[in-house]
């Protein structure tokens, strides 16, 4: 009796809607998932050979599936440069006081700067935690000029900083971030570095729209992670990355072979695999310098599905649920299903402004990421236990069915999500 039942839903869970989802089986995500997250990829991390033969394999699937290159480009890479900056020396003065090298952090593309208040620099002030956490991740990629005042009751928090080496664009801004408990008027900032020019590529392949081509509908997830590192108690030093985001990636190169198979698409698909999410979202962030934001109608970045969410089986939830109405307009779409997307229960996380969805998301696209990720309890994560072996594929490919159904709307035209406003 068990079996028939069984049986009897799967039938309705692929034919839901009058779509034949049996394109996206078990065995294909598995073949994808195992191989982006194998031990000879080496973990994935930019600027590694690792990354190259991911990059490589990729480009493959989009080639097989049929996806055509972005307009001007031969092949599916987008190729930019980032310029990874090591300090040589820092020093600043606020109203004529002297500040110490350890309280000073800069994100630049300069080798050399000579910084005053007259210079037209954005000052933030920043006391408190949350605020600390949103002026970073708004600021710490941007174009402007910025003079971030970390009050010195965060002192624990900005030392964190020191952590992030993250390369930056050609032509960024200085965002500088203080620890001090000032508020200047006047300050005199110098500083000086040593500058190398390192490149790196975004994937990108397309479906163009039937009848609105100029309107973009978007599905991605980063294709980087975290490396070798040193052995852990089992010896293991590979930084697999199988959830984050071997998984995401499976599930964008399966929705280009289904929707490149089916081809009724009325508004143009674009498939994309970014790099260098890990160091800061900057693949994301050069793809949205590039790309007129629009005509994007919607971004599903898609980050950590590979285990169930707290829901368990059969949901996901939304990042920035609230900000749209995209998410319901992707529920409504799954009516006949038994999958549901939740808001995002880790607010406090910040999920919305920390993958690659953010960039796009501020300059008012419904880009929102997809996630199952328990990010207050998931063990594997940034660990190198973050194997396939932790992973339920069964479930993941029903959650890249869903992920189908609840576009349907989207990808015809008859349903267009309200813009983010800006906050």
């Amino acid at each position: 009796m068990r079996s028939i039942i069984a049986a009897g839903f799967l039938l309705i869970t692929l034919c839901v809607q009058g779509q034949d989802l049996s394109a996206i089986s078990d065995s294909t995500v598995s073949r994808i998932e195992k191989t982006l997250a194998a031990d000879d990829m080496q973990g994935r991390q930019v600027f590694t050979p690792g990354i190259e033969k991911a990059a490589a394999f990729i480009v493959g699937e989009f080639k097989q599936a049929g996806l055509q290159p972005l307009p001007g480009v031969s092949d599916y890479y987008q190729h930019f440069v980032l310029v990874d900056a090591n300090p040589v020396e820092a020093s600043a003065r606020l109203d004529g006081i002297s500040v110490g090298r350890k309280n000073i952090m800069l994100f630049s593309a300069d080798s050399v700067a000579n910084i005053s208040n007259a210079d037209g620099y954005h000052k933030i002030i920043v006391k408190d935690l949350p605020a600390f956490n949103k002026a970073f991740y708004e600021f710490f990629q941007s174009n402007q000029n910025v003079i971030v005042l970390v009050d010195t009751s965060l002192s624990k928090r900005f030392a964190r900083l020191t952590n992030f080496h993250i390369p930056q664009f050609e032509g960024s801004g200085n965002r500088l971030f203080i620890l001090t408990s000032a508020n200047p008027q006047e300050w005199q900032i110098q500083f000086k570095q040593q500058l190398t020019k390192k490149p790196l590529a975004n994937l990108i392949g397309m479906i163009p729209g039937k009848s609105r081509p100029e309107e973009y509908v978007i599905f991605s997830a980063h294709y980087d992670h975290l490396g070798v590192g040193k052995p852990d108690a089992t010896g293991d030093t590979i930084y697999n990355g199988a959830n984050d985001d071997a998984s995401g990636t499976t599930a964008v190169i399966t929705l280009a072979k289904y929707f490149s198979k089916i081809h009724n698409n009325q508004r143009t698909l674009l498939f994309a695999a970014f790099t260098a999410e890990e160091v800061g979202e900057l693949g994301s962030s050069y793809f949205s310098r590039v790309l007129d934001p629009d005509k994007v109608v919607a971004m599903l970045n898609i980050e950590m599905i590979g285990t169930e969410s707290k829901w368990g089986k059969n949901s996901a939830y939304i990042t920035g649920y609230e900000k749209s109405d995209l998410g319901t307009i992707m529920q409504k779409n799954l009516a006949n299903s038994p999958f549901h997307f939740y808001p995002d229960p880790y607010p406090e996380q910040m999920l919305f402004l920390r993958s690659d969805n953010a960039t796009l998301a501020k300059k008012g696209v419904p880009a929102h990421t997809i996630s199952t990720s328990k990010m207050d309890s998931e063990k594997y994560y940034h660990t190198r236990g973050d194997a396939v072996e932790t992973l339920d594929l069964q479930n993941m490919t029903e959650i890249i069915r869903a992920l189908v159904l609840s576009s349907t709307s989207l990808v015809s035209g008859l349903d267009t999500p309200q813009r983010v406003k800006p906050e």
